[in-house]
């Protein structure tokens, strides 16, 4: 089954009001619908209907539920909030020892926000308000909690970014679940975030075209060293494109500025440049090590000068 998305807000924090909605925070992991039947194996199934149980071994107890189908996130908490970047080595473990081990060292929890079915009975057709009655009274296993529910999105918005966490989803009271459509009646904002970046390399598109796919971004720090931000794909089409062609094609050098290692996954392909040019990006949050997590490319700048490694 896939599961019910929803719709972006507006804009940031821009959420609907008022007594017919519940708000959730919006965790930074992993989507699954966690399968537990009558008879059989627990099984996991990604956003695109993957099977990835073997990679999460410590929601086995999930499978004590039987009858029930879940609907959650996937979440490695660091000090009490979801960290990505712990998580990335988790998620495509296919390998039963190594996701044993993993989870040994660092195990996930899975945060249930939804049941789809209950007592070997779907309950899509049911209100919000209903599913999460039973979602309440389930009798969760180790490692799997219900993700609270409030009841004032801008309080809860005000809080998860004082937090640093990842946004707000409110849920109309009286919705039924969807399975697979993008619907109106759960609307999510997400705490963005902006900056400005130096370009100091790019890739093509993978499909031959010659076509700017991907920016490598820098920034200085307070040394004076040239420290990598990450790779950004989005954004990069139609005049942004072209303006940033004709603005990095004389910028070309042979080797990269870079004062630190660039992975090898984004550096292959790479045509280095000049750290001249400046763009305006958007980003969610930013790693332990310092890297965007999804940036979007907004536009150049020729205004003012890239922002400091330091700056947030």
């Amino acid at each position: 089954m896939q599961p019910m998305l929803a719709t972006p807000a507006a804009g940031p924090g821009m959420l609907p009001a008022g007594p017919a909605w519940a708000y959730e925070v919006k965790w930074d992991g992993v989507r699954v619908i966690a399968q537990a039947p009558d008879e059989g194996d627990l099984r996991l199934w990604s956003r695109n209907e993957r099977d990835v149980t073997v990679a999460y071994p410590e929601l086995a107890g999930i499978g004590s539920l039987s009858g029930t189908v879940l609907d959650g996130e996937v979440v490695l908490l660091e000090a009490g909030n979801p960290s990505f970047a712990a998580l990335a080595e988790r998620m495509h473990v296919r390998e039963a020892r190594r996701a044993q081990s993993l989870a040994a060292r660092r195990p996930v929890t899975y945060l249930v926000f939804d049941v789809l079915r209950h007592e070997g009975r779907d309950v899509t057709s049911c209100t919000y308000d209903d599913r999460r009655a039973l979602l309440d009274a389930l009798d969760l296993p180790d490692r799997v909690q219900a993700s609270p529910v409030y009841d004032d999105g801008a309080e809860l918005w005000r809080v998860t970014a004082e937090h640093g966490l990842e946004g707000v989803v409110a849920k109309r009271r009286t919705s039924t679940y969807q399975p697979g459509r993008r619907s109106p009646d759960w609307v999510k904002s997400a705490h963005h975030r902006t900056r400005t970046a130096l370009v100091v390399g790019w890739r093509e598109e993978s499909t031959g075209t010659g076509r700017l796919g991907a920016l490598l971004l820098g920034a200085r720090d307070a040394d004076g060293a040239l420290r990598y931000l990450g790779r950004a794909g989005s954004g990069l089409g139609g005049a942004t494109a072209e303006v940033l062609a004709r603005a990095l094609e004389p910028l070309a050098t042979s080797s990269s500025a870079f004062d630190d290692d660039v992975p090898a996954v984004d550096a292959r392909g790479a045509h280095w440049c000049e750290p001249l040019v400046v763009v305006d990006t958007r980003y969610l949050t930013r790693t332990p090590n310092g890297r965007l997590r999804q940036p979007v490319v907004r536009g150049v700048r020729t205004d003012t000068d890239a922002d400091p490694w330091e700056q947030a």
